[in-house]
């Protein structure tokens, strides 16, 4: 049997290909685990973070429905809707001169006088998330619609 030499670049050549074989199927299962486990993780806490941003945006709005209703007041002496009616999302964006909208929650403004209102919203998809505001209580709280 003869040995054959290799010429300098045939063995990089051949060192290449060697080094090129892929990864193993162990490699890619651990691989695989490890991309499930962190999924899974993040996954635990994402509606949790979900309801909390969206009952930040209710307070939000809601801090927005008293702002309007005092610049209301200011100019016409009573908070709007004047006559004890119910509000709805269509009139409030109206007469309040704001653009809510209704994907995630329904706003009302009821029990309105001269000198008092109370704004609501409820979620659209639990009847049980409800928040009020009125003009005595800056950071919105728990109610029923």
């Amino acid at each position: 049997m003869k040995n054959k030499s290799y010429t300098p670049l045939e063995k990089i050549n051949s060192a290449r290909r060697n080094s090129l074989t892929g990864f193993t199927l162990m490699e890619l299962l651990v691989v695989i685990i490890i991309i499930g486990v962190l999924a899974t993780l993040g996954l635990t806490h994402y509606g949790a973070y979900k309801e909390k941003t969206l009952d930040r945006e209710a307070q939000a709005n809601l801090k927005l429905i008293k702002a309007a209703e005092k610049i209301y007041r200011m100019e016409n002496t009573f908070y709007y809707p004047s006559t004890g009616s119910t509000a709805v999302v269509s009139d409030i964006n109206n007469y309040l001169k704001l653009q809510l909208t209704t994907t995630n929650w329904n706003y009302k403004i009821n029990n309105a006088t001269a000198t008092t209102f109370t704004g609501k919203t409820q979620r659209v998809s639990d009847d049980n998330r409800v928040w009020c505001i009125d003009q005595a209580n800056d950071v919105p709280y728990g109610c029923s619609w």
